[in-house]
């Protein structure tokens, strides 16, 4: 399982300024950082993982959407983003073998390559490109800080309106 440890290497191997951060309790899920930190819930970011049918219906995927903390995007929106005929969130085994993380403790970042990941316009809107957001380790007792603009080039995250439905997919 991927952990702190890997993703400071891996930080540290792309020369990208961050800080693993010890918490004062340990999360039973990455909705939990606002409290743990003190901080609002915008600046604490979640990587939900959604399973998805494509629109043929023959072949499935996976897709990583990043939220504030405490947030659920419109699973229409996700699935109109995503051109997929349904979407639900995908099950914890399935998360934790697909991603390598503890599936309530996802970081956005090192997911698999064809994994889309995408966040939702408005936190991008609502932060400045500078400020250091908070995102999951995959392991109870840290939490990663690190620039938003940074967070959002390493993950090749493309932005999304994921609260208003969309038109369905045909």
């Amino acid at each position: 399982m991927k952990d702190a440890l890997t993703i400071h290497r891996a930080l540290l191997e792309w020369e990208a300024v961050h800080e693993i951060v010890r918490l004062p309790f340990a999360l039973a899920h990455a909705d939990e950082l606002p409290r743990a930190l003190g901080l609002p819930s915008e600046r604490c970011l979640v990587t939900r993982v959604y399973s998805c049918d494509d629109a043929f219906g023959d072949q499935r995927f996976l897709t990583g959407v990043i939220v504030p903390a405490g947030g659920r995007p419109s699973t229409d929106a996700v699935r109109a983003t995503v051109g997929a005929k349904t979407v639900r969130p995908a099950h914890a085994d399935l998360v934790n073998t697909a991603t390598e993380y503890a599936a309530n403790l996802v970081c956005p970042l090192l997911l698999p390559d064809d994994m889309p990941v995408f966040v939702d316009q408005r936190v991008m809107d609502a932060l400045p490109p500078d400020d250091v957001v908070y995102t999951a380790t995959g392991e109870a007792s840290t939490a990663l800080g690190i620039r938003a603009r940074t967070l959002y080039a390493l993950t090749h995250a493309k932005p999304a309106d994921l609260t208003t439905p969309k038109t369905p997919v045909p």
